[in-house]
């Protein structure tokens, strides 16, 4: 069984016990998460595909950490111009891990 949830603006697909990183959440660690933007549900070859949500489904998940991502170097550079510029930035991660999709 998976299940296609949009958390924090993105699109996942998604599994019972699977851990996966999203955008940074408001709850704290160790808090329950009900996502109720559920796009499709699949179990055992029956899809429901939602106009634009599946109804009556939803996604629990429990909140692990929150944390940094890896640091993404931007480098500008105009060649002959004496102009360069580096910037680097690091994304608020949460990680969960999906308890349960009701669907």
């Amino acid at each position: 069984m998976y299940a296609i949830v949009e958390i924090a603006g993105q699109q996942f697909r998604v599994e019972k016990d699977q851990k996966v990183f999203v955008h940074r959440l408001q709850e704290e660690e160790g808090a329950s998460v009900e996502f109720k933007n559920v796009l499709l549900v699949e179990d055992d070859g029956k899809v429901k595909i939602g106009t634009p949500k599946v109804r009556g489904a939803r996604v629990n998940a429990k909140v692990l950490e929150h944390m940094k991502g890896d640091k993404v170097i931007v480098f500008k550079k105009k060649r002959r111009k004496g102009y360069k510029k580096k910037n680097g930035h690091r994304q608020y991660l949460t990680q969960i891990q999906i308890e349960e999709i009701i669907g």
